[in-house]
């Protein structure tokens, strides 16, 4: 970064340098002298071309030098044949008078007295060109401007090479992104796009891991069951006995079947390439309907209630997902309520609003958090352990899909409560 830094720096050094330098060789270029637009000396050239006329011809080159002796002008009379240019020549035929310069310097303004003479007047310019004192007087000029723009540009190299360090860190497997960019740099946005993108990332590698492990400790107790019961089926004596273990074996086979296909359906919502479906639906017929699936596969005794608000026809959502969200939601509150389970959708301040709540023995405050975790079950409910811990993670990766958010809290049933909302206009693409 030092090395680009000071690349840099040269760069603008030396392009205002050349500018400056570019910028006088075309004033001297194209800028005219001053002698030559000088309205006194076309009146003093008039005034000798009239005192040369009043005079004999023998004469003129002692005048003219007398002139020049007295007055310090110099001053000269050429041959009409000693001038070059047919520029020059058609001006003088016309009266005018005839701007010349030389490479030295010199510039002349020339006046025709007759066919035969021509009156010159010569004015030396001082030599514009810059000794070593004024070039390194510029030079230094324009260092101080770059130096300036460089004391702007150097806490941009700088955060961006801290930038760069915490990258290649995180890059290494080292899963922490450090990178201490103060609020106030201009490149804070993208430090925090950056650590967002790390969160990200380091999130999906612990999911993936506890995956990994729930997946291959949840297959192992199936797959030994499955292992004794054709060992079983090997010693059958019997067809019943035969039938018992394949029996079992398919049991263990639909288990297995079942982890798979939640795995899945919980490693699609982890994909960063997933795109919502997006349409209206009427709510007002879809969570009844939903509801009365729902009741007929949890346990008896346990009542599902549903409220929705009247006008709730056109709530725009991912409908796969949400089905899903409500599923998860009932059968896990079917699960640990009592005796009731409240299913309430309301919109309100431009968020809808889902809240399904129950009147079982609710979620430690210090749990809350946690439950939204894969693969993570709290005490299983009347001592035996259900499902597979990917419930609550599915339903918060399905909301955060749609831009929205899930929070639990205590339930006015006596239970838990948990909240679902999501944007009106959720966006298409997360």
């Amino acid at each position: 970064m030092a090395r680009h830094f000071l690349g840099l720096y040269l760069l603008i050094v030396m392009t205002l340098a050349v500018v400056s330098w570019g910028q006088d060789r075309l004033l001297q270029i194209y800028s005219k002298p001053d002698a030559a637009e000088n309205r006194p000396v076309a009146a003093v050239m008039s005034v000798l071309a009239d005192r040369l006329h009043e005079a004999p011809p023998e004469s003129w080159r002692s005048l003219i030098s007398g002139v020049a002796g007295r007055t310090g002008i110099d001053v000269e009379l050429f041959a009409t044949n000693e001038i070059a240019g047919a520029d020059t020549l058609q001006k003088l035929a016309r009266g005018e008078n005839a701007y010349m310069r030389s490479s030295q310097g010199d510039s002349w303004v020339l006046k025709r007295i007759d066919g035969d003479h021509v009156l010159a007047l010569r004015s030396h310019e001082p030599s514009t060109s810059r000794g070593p004192l004024d070039w390194a007087i510029t030079i230094l000029f324009y260092a101080l401007i770059a130096l300036v723009l460089m004391i702007w540009i150097w806490p941009l190299t700088r955060d961006l090479r801290t930038l760069e360090k915490a990258a290649a860190q995180f890059g290494n497997r080292n899963w922490h992104f450090a990178a201490p960019i103060k609020q106030h740099s201009q490149i804070y946005p993208l430090a925090q796009t950056f650590r967002k993108m790390a969160a990200r990332i380091d999130g999906l590698i612990a999911s993936h891991q506890d995956m990994s492990n729930a997946v291959s400790h949840e297959i192992k107790t199936p797959l030994s069951r499955m292992q004794f019961e054709i060992e079983l089926a090997h010693n059958a004596t019997s067809i019943e006995e035969l039938r018992g273990s394949l029996s079992n074996i398919k049991t263990d086979i639909d288990a297995i079947d079942g982890l798979v296909k939640a795995t899945l359906g919980y490693a699609i919502l982890e994909r960063a390439d997933l795109k919502l479906n997006l349409s209206e639906n009427n709510f007002t017929a879809l969570i009844p309907a939903i509801v009365e699936s729902v009741q007929s596969g949890i346990r008896s005794g346990v009542t599902i209630e549903s409220a929705v608000q009247p006008d709730a026809r056109k709530v725009v959502c991912d409908i796969h997902l949400f089905e899903s969200v409500l599923r998860n939601l009932l059968y896990n509150a079917g699960r640990y309520a009592n005796s009731r389970v409240k299913v309430t959708f309301a919109i309100n301040e431009g968020l809808n609003e889902l809240r399904v709540e129950d009147d079982g023995p609710g979620i430690p405050e210090a749990q809350r958090s946690r439950v939204f975790q894969s693969f993570v079950q709290l005490s299983p409910a009347a001592g035996k352990k259900v499902g597979y811990g990917l419930g609550l993670a599915i339903v918060k990766r399905a909301v955060e899909w749609h831009g929205g958010s899930v929070r639990i809290a205590e339930s006015a049933l006596g239970g838990a409560q948990v909240c679902a909302q999501w944007p009106v206009a959720p966006p298409s693409t997360r």
